[in-house]
């Protein structure tokens, strides 16, 4: 193999490497500064331990995996767009409102689908405990 493919490897890899470590400070400094990430995240938890007591099969957990990485994805971009609208503009301004509000609002339908997901999967598990 040529050198300079193996060089061009080498600096591929630690791109990548930096590239993942950009997006790890990320989600830590968004589950440190904002409170609705941590609320879903405990939800998360609480979820996978009432799935992992209901005995959900796997087309369940898939389905369940899926959104709950939707809202927790949904709550990141809202994050991102809410902190770059701070960037912009520290003076209110309708269309800063209107950006945060509609991020904001992305974040409630994902989570609003997530939770009717959850309430078909759970809600004749439940039944047939009673």
């Amino acid at each position: 193999m040529d050198w300079r493919v193996k060089m061009n490897f080498v600096y591929y890899i630690k791109r990548t490497i930096r590239t993942f470590a950009c997006a790890w400070n990320g989600i830590i400094h968004a589950v440190k500064n904002e409170r609705n990430l941590r609320f879903h995240l405990l939800m998360t938890v609480i979820v996978a331990l009432f799935s992992w007591l209901m005995k959900v099969n796997a087309v369940e957990w898939m389905l369940l995996i899926l959104v709950i990485g939707g809202v927790i994805t949904a709550e990141l971009i809202n994050t991102a767009i809410e902190t770059t609208v701070n960037l912009v503009t520290e003076d209110y301004h309708l269309l800063a409102k209107l950006a945060k509000d509609v991020s904001a609002g992305a974040v409630l339908i994902t989570a609003i689908v997530a939770v009717t997901i959850g309430l078909i999967i759970f809600v004749p598990k439940l039944i047939m405990l009673f």
